[in-house]
């Protein structure tokens, strides 16, 4: 199926696709270790910027 989709295309540069396979990979990694993290490290890390320094 995909042999096909990329043979009906044109002109069809290999380092588009590469690109754009390497973006949803990093996009959907990124996403999963985001969800995954405790609600408790994600409130430190956001207060971070806004304490003071000792």
């Amino acid at each position: 199926m995909y042999k096909y989709l990329l043979q009906s295309v044109e002109n069809m540069n290999w380092l588009a696709i590469f690109s754009l396979v390497l973006f949803v990979t990093i996009f959907l990694g990124s996403t999963i270790w985001i969800m995954t993290r405790k609600k408790d490290y994600i409130d430190k890390m956001s207060n971070l910027p806004l304490e003071e320094d000792e």
